[in-house]
């Protein structure tokens, strides 16, 4: 791999931290950039754009490549999918996403319509890249319904209160950032975007809930040195 700073001046751990600080936390352009001046780090908020336009793809495909390993030699038993609305230029638009029974974000897709063609094209899409769960719970929409049965798995897809509740909390960090970033103006940026939120939230997620205070220190740090790492 060639590498990506060859053609820039500033130092690639600055570029590293200003993508991560955009992408992982609810903070506009301008905020990055005023807390890039406190460290000292002069830099316009247009800056910021174009390094994460630049390298926000770049550095998702790192981790999801490094993540493939241990993803594919483990059981993919349970897929989690839901829907949520996302405006953009005022029209609604849909984005599709599959969560695997661990919380790990599979994949995120924005369609304009809520149907079954949106919807197997989701599928198709998930399964092409990770192989066909066991079990695929859903909510009662009956595009997933019309869509499996054209899959023929229809047999595999489990629906009842509460039993989505791992793909609905998934959205929840990506409404935070869709609330500083003001909204998207077009589908393509949308699909960008939620692609490389998805690859760095799985990257820095270790639900601390599951782990004592130490072991969450010990794998914090082991991310952000991962993180450190990326295209060097």
């Amino acid at each position: 791999m060639k590498n990506p700073f060859r053609y820039f001046k500033t130092s690639p751990d600055i570029i590293r931290l200003a993508v991560m600080m955009y992408v992982r936390y609810p903070l506009s352009l301008r905020q990055v950039e005023d807390l890039l001046h406190e460290r000292g780090i002069d830099v316009s908020y247009e800056t910021v754009r174009a390094w994460w336009n630049r390298f926000g793809p770049v550095f998702a495909a790192e981790i999801r490549k490094a993540r493939s390993v241990s993803f594919h030699n483990s059981s993919q038993w349970r897929w989690h999918l839901d829907e949520v609305f996302v405006r953009i230029n005022g029209e609604i638009h849909y984005l599709w996403r599959a969560v695997d029974h661990e919380g790990e974000i599979l994949e995120a897709f924005v369609s304009k319509r809520r149907n079954r063609s949106a919807a197997l094209k989701f599928l198709k899409k998930a399964m092409k890249r990770y192989g066909s769960p066991k079990i695929i719970v859903t909510d009662k929409l009956r595009s997933y319904r019309a869509a499996m049965k054209d899959i023929g798995n229809a047999d595999h897809q489990e629906t009842g209160r509460w039993l989505n509740n791992r793909a609905e909390n998934s959205h929840q960090p990506f409404r935070r950032r869709e609330r500083a970033m003001i909204k998207f103006r077009s589908t393509k940026s949308l699909q960008k975007f939620v692609s490389i939120h998805s690859s760095i939230h799985n990257h820095f997620n270790h639900e601390r809930h599951l782990h004592s205070h130490e072991n969450f220190k010990l794998k914090r740090e082991a991310a952000l040195m991962e993180w450190r790492q990326l295209a060097a």
